[in-house]
């Protein structure tokens, strides 16, 4: 007689939908940072581990959660490592020049990403797409430094020339520096820019001379200065629309956009010329 097998109670059971939720992930006591982002997200991850993923190993006696924590507090966090140099970094304990370079290179990214960058041809309506596109390389910026955009007949950008970098004199934005790369791109106008690392963007009177000396020879030689705006953390000045650079050819009526500002002078906020 052949024997018949039948089919025993089922051992599968319907889920409720508390059993279809995804459970949280369980993350041992020891996970390090590499753990956690792949659990997690970056967004649950602190400065200091998400720097610790960049050195990715430790050194100076310091694992490299460890050597992350120490740098930040070197550094003065996040803005003063943002402003730190190649050099000044690979001289950190347990850092080293490769490990300086990735660090750089990440925060040059994240800049890019968070800046809307002008690129050659593209229309410079007024200072606030000047702002947006100095701010995140300028606000951090340990010293001045002295820019000047190259624009064509219909206000496009040609290019940017770096002019000086360090206290902003006279004697260092000389016309015959600014001019020169204007004259030899055949510039139809120019923006002058440069930035305040005390965070102020109020500009001070050795701007205002200097505003005043470089439009007068760019009248003479026919190339007006439409406008010197002044970069700062806290916003942004534009010593045409403060009167520094009286009546003339300036961006077209309603091109300044909307943009964050520092107070006018003699309004509450503090007094002007703070670099």
């Amino acid at each position: 007689m052949r024997e018949t097998h039948r089919p025993g109670p089922s051992t599968s059971r319907i889920l409720s939908p508390r059993d279809r939720r995804p459970r949280a992930p369980v993350l041992a006591a020891g996970d390090g940072p590499r753990e956690r982002l792949a659990a997690l997200g970056p967004e649950a991850l602190s400065e200091a581990e998400l720097l610790a993923l960049l050195v990715r190993t430790g050194g100076g006696g310091r694992d490299a959660l460890g050597l992350a924590a120490q740098l930040l507090r070197r550094q003065g966090g996040l803005a003063g490592l943002a402003a730190a140099v190649p050099g000044e970094l690979a001289r950190e304990p347990g850092m080293g020049p490769a490990k300086s370079a990735t660090l750089v290179a990440a925060l040059e990214l994240g800049r890019r990403i968070a800046a809307r960058r002008l690129r050659s041809g593209d229309p410079v309506r007024g200072p606030a797409d000047v702002f947006r596109h100095f701010h995140a390389r300028l606000r951090h910026a340990r010293h001045e430094r002295f820019v000047l955009l190259l624009l064509d007949g219909r206000h496009r950008m040609l290019r940017e020339v770096v002019i000086s970098q360090g206290t902003l004199t006279a004697s260092l934005v000389h016309p015959r520096e600014v001019f020169r790369p204007a004259l030899r791109e055949a510039a139809a106008a120019v923006v002058l820019v440069h930035n305040h690392p005390s965070g102020d963007p109020a500009p001070s009177q050795e701007d205002r001379h200097i505003t005043t000396r470089l439009a007068e020879v760019g009248e003479l030689l026919g190339i007006p200065v439409l406008d010197h705006v002044v970069i700062a953390e806290r916003g942004w000045a534009s010593l045409r629309e403060l009167g520094a650079l009286g009546p003339g050819p300036g961006f077209p009526a309603g091109g300044h956009g909307a943009e964050r500002r520092p107070p006018r002078e003699g309004a509450k906020g503090g007094p002007p010329g703070g670099r």
